[in-house]
């Protein structure tokens, strides 16, 4: 049985990583896993693509339940940042939706999936400099401490698949157990399938 989904179990741990130190790291793992994907074939290849998927989604339902409503509420001009944030993590979510239904080793997989890569780097980049920068000055640091233990328990209860059109704080919480419960399900099966097939 997989382990509990999270973006990345070898996450910095402790009571001094704040949720911005947690949520860059994660964006540097999910840069490298793009890479892992990229540069695998065959099962390796599925295998790591399997990966990036989790990560994506746990991570992104992280953000969209807990990141994000508080960034709405610290700065002028917020709730149009993360309207736009939201906009691009939708449009991820559809492209990885697609490429889930792909062969990894077939000839359009790489294309979709380098142009995949430009969006959720482009997105992360954006968040970045937008959220992160204005968690930093107007959340008390022991607050963004505390921030870190919520989107870690956020991504343990996450779906592990992507959901376009569930982007939002509510959505993922009237949506995203049921869903989570079902991608887990999902994930078994796989698992068996591929265990089966070696």
């Amino acid at each position: 049985m997989p382990e509990p989904s999270t973006a990345d179990t070898a996450l910095p741990q402790g009571s001094d990583v704040d949720v911005v130190d947690l949520l860059l790291t994660q964006h540097a793992r999910i840069e490298e896993q793009f890479l892992l994907v990229v540069g695998a074939s065959g099962a390796k290849r599925q295998e790591a693509f399997d990966d990036l998927v989790r990560m994506l989604a746990v991570h992104e339902a992280a953000e969209e339940e807990v990141i994000h409503p508080l960034s709405r509420t610290i700065a002028d001009g917020a709730d149009g940042i993360v309207d736009d944030r939201l906009a691009e993590e939708r449009q991820a979510k559809e492209m990885l939706t697609a490429l889930l239904d792909a062969d990894v080793d077939s000839k359009g997989f790489e294309a979709s999936l380098l142009m995949l890569r430009t969006a959720v780097l482009t997105h992360a980049r954006h968040e970045e400099r937008y959220e992160f920068t204005q968690l930093r000055a107007k959340v008390p640091s022991e607050r963004l401490r505390a921030l870190a233990s919520v989107v870690r328990a956020a991504e343990a209860a996450a779906p592990t698949r992507p959901h376009p059109g569930v982007e939002s704080a509510t959505a993922n919480l009237l949506t995203g157990p049921a869903l989570a419960a079902i991608d887990r399900i999902r994930d078994l099966v796989r698992e068996a399938a591929r265990k089966a097939a070696s």
